[in-house]
This record gives structure tokens, sequence and C-alpha cells, in this order.
């Protein structure tokens, strides 16, 4: 038997010669059998976008959860079932066929509210054209505290990514940065048990480049992006704009072409598909990341003392975050003495050290508890499209 074996490009509507063969989006594979000649047919693949949710594997406090899927074919949509199970290998728990209308067969949108168990839910779609070609996808939904016991079993990983200068062409060097940021470093590795990545003395394109391979990682819904940004900064009055003075910055550059301006890196960083995003920016003029910082709030202390850590966890990652803290405003702020680190990452520094007291999970609000007092006063605030109760949260190992 001839078996030949095709990757799908998820970017390109796949063409097939198959009979009744089916894909699946886990593995980006299927199998063309062209042992039976009676069986070939020109055919194509149908499509299945998720529009809700977009992430594979996602939790809900909830048992009624929301989804929104659009099929596409080039052939007609013979029939679009919906099962929920507990596994791939398990029975249906529940089944819902779908008849796509007339002017539905080559394009379905598909919205449902679906009653969920509490623990483990696969949501299964099957999307069968009329030449029997079948494309299944699924989303993976853990509802409730009962399958969130154990904080350390979240499917969740923390990504760290750190720029450090303080080795300049044209602008006077630092003392501290570099020394701040592999402490910094060690410090989320060890405790926090953060993936770490350093970026010592970059130029623009080295940071850029940097930030686009990040923005190409695959992320699930609980995983975490700190961006940590250490060195010079600079404000310019009549472009009413900050920027970040990377080693090649130019000190009489009026068009600023050789530094990096807050408003494209506040939509670079916007752009990256991690739901949850913090921005710390040790550098002079920091704050100017906020394009309306007149009008930010300050924010309070939060205590939960009810809850599990794994409830508190994905409670506090329910909403996207796109949170910044910067070590001051429109101001100048100090580098501090060689070696003993700059006043905004000492106070960093210790709060990640204070691993969060008791229950072992730091946040946002705990943070800025410990820098808030400093002479210059740290900017906290929000960009892009956060969500209203957003957190950001270090959870000790």
């Amino acid at each position: 038997m001839k078996k030949r074996l095709f990757s799908l490009a998820l970017t390109i509507l796949s063409v097939a010669v198959a009979m009744a063969q089916n894909v699946s989006t886990r593995t980006n594979d299927f199998e063309v059998d062209f042992s039976d000649p009676k069986k070939l047919a020109s055919t194509t693949i149908p499509v299945i976008n998720w529009i809700t949710p977009v992430q594979e594997t996602n939790y809900a406090q909830e048992n009624k959860f929301k989804i929104r899927v659009e099929i596409d074919s080039d052939k007609p949509i013979k029939s679009i079932i919906i099962n929920v199970k507990e596994s791939e290998q398990s029975a249906s728990r529940g089944s819902s066929s779908i008849q796509p209308t007339d002017e539905e067969k080559l394009h379905t949108v598909v919205e449902r509210s679906i009653t969920l168990m509490d623990g483990d839910n696969l949501l299964e779609i099957i999307a069968e054209n009329i030449d029997g070609q079948k494309t299944v996808s699924y989303r993976k939904v853990t509802i409730g505290s009962a399958a969130l016991a154990d904080a350390t079993k979240l499917d969740r990983t923390d990504y760290a990514l750190i720029f450090a200068t303080d080795e300049y062409d044209h602008w006077g060097d630092l003392v501290n940065p570099v020394f701040d940021s592999r402490t910094i470093a060690a410090e989320l590795k060890k405790t926090y048990g953060f993936q770490v990545d350093v970026v010592e003395n970059g130029t623009q394109a080295d940071v850029l480049k940097k930030i686009r391979e990040y923005a190409e990682k695959k992320y699930k819904p609980l995983d975490q992006l700190l961006i940590f940004f250490a060195g010079h900064g600079n404000y310019d009055q009549t472009f009413g704009e900050g920027f970040v003075v990377t080693r090649e910055s130019l000190i009489n550059d009026e068009a600023k072409t050789t530094y990096l301006s807050h408003n494209r890196l506040r939509s670079i960083i916007n752009n990256i598909p991690c739901e949850h995003i913090f921005l710390a920016m040790d550098v002079c003029f920091g704050g100017t990341f906020d394009a309306a910082l007149a009008s930010s709030r300050g924010i309070g202390d939060e205590v939960y003392k009810e809850q599990n850590t794994a409830e508190f966890i994905t409670r506090k990652l329910t909403y996207k975050t796109r949170r910044f803290l910067t070590s001051g405003g429109k101001t100048y702020v100090s580098d501090g003495i060689a070696g003993k680190h700059s006043p905004f990452a000492k106070n960093l520094i210790e709060a990640l050290r204070s691993r969060g007291g008791r229950d072992g999970v730091l946040t946002l609000p705990e943070i800025y508890s410990y820098v808030e007092k400093l002479k210059i006063q740290p900017r906290f605030g929000e960009f892009g499209d956060n969500a209203p109760g957003s957190d950001f949260v270090f959870v000790a190992k």
C-alpha cells in the first residue's frame, strides 16, 4: 500500500486528492491513501478557524462556555459536529450536529454557549464536505476549582526578556544597568522559574530582532512575558515623545531615527500574542511610555484569603494584561553607585526576594508597594489592549 504524508501550512488552504481522510490541527499532518484509484476524488480540506477561544488550552470559572468558530471550504460543507469529551480517546459526553444552509455551505459561522462539567473538557469540532473530506480541531477547557487544586500543575510558562545597556558609542556610559539586569535575571530564574533571555549593550536592530523572536512564539493562555529595559532614556519636547537610547544612538539626532520610540515600542509589545505582558523600564523619562500618563490612576492592594494558590493565579490571569512600571515620569532618574544597583532596581530586587509573602505569589500591587516611596516616584499604568482587572503574578517555586 502506497501512502504519502502531507504537512498543512496554516496560512494556505491545502488541496488534497483523497476520499474520507481526516485532518487534525494538533498534528498538522494528514495521510492520503492512493492504493485504491476508485476512491480518488479531487477535493479541498475544510478549514476550521477558532475565533473564541483562540488558545488550545483554556481555563474558566463558570460552567457556561461560549465558542465561536468559522469554517471555510471550496467544496460545500455537508455537516458540522460539536463533541464534548474528557479526552480525545474517551466517549462523547454530548454532541450537536449542524446542517449548514445553502448560503452557509462555503462559509459557516458557529456560535454556541456550551455547558461543561467541572474538570477537563475537550471540545471537538468535525467539519465534513460533500466529498467526505473531514477536518477535526480541538480546544481544551478546564472548568472550576476542583481541577486547579495544585498550582504546580497549571499549564503555564513565564518568560522574561531583559535589555540592559551601560556601554554606548556616543552617550556617556552607565555603571549599573547590566549589573542590575543580571541580578534580576538570576532572581527570576531561581525564585520564580522564569525562562530568561538577556540582551546586553544591544543596538536598535538587536532589540527589535529579539522582540520579533518573542512575537513569533506560541503562548498558552496562562503564559506571561516580562520585558525589562535598563539604560539611557530620552524625551523630545518638540515631538512630545519618549525614547529608549540604544548602543549606537546619536546624541544630536534631531530626527531621532537612531532611537527606539515609545510609540513604536508600545505598538510592537501590545501585538505580541501573549495574553499577559508586564513591561518594566529603569530609564530616564520612562514614564513617557504612557501616552496619557496624566490621567493614569493609582493602584491598591488586593487580598484573597479564601482561595487556593491555583485559583488565585487563574483568577488574576483571567483578563488580558498590558501593564507597565517605570522608574520615573518625565524626569531623569539615578543610575546609582557602581555595584550597588540603581534605586529603582534595588527596590524591585527586594520585592522579588520577598517571594510574595506567605502565599508565595507576588503581584503588581505588591511590587508597587516596594517602589512607590522612592524619591523620584515610579509610574504605574496600562497600555494597548489591557483589560480592567488584569494582573501579572510571580509564583515562587
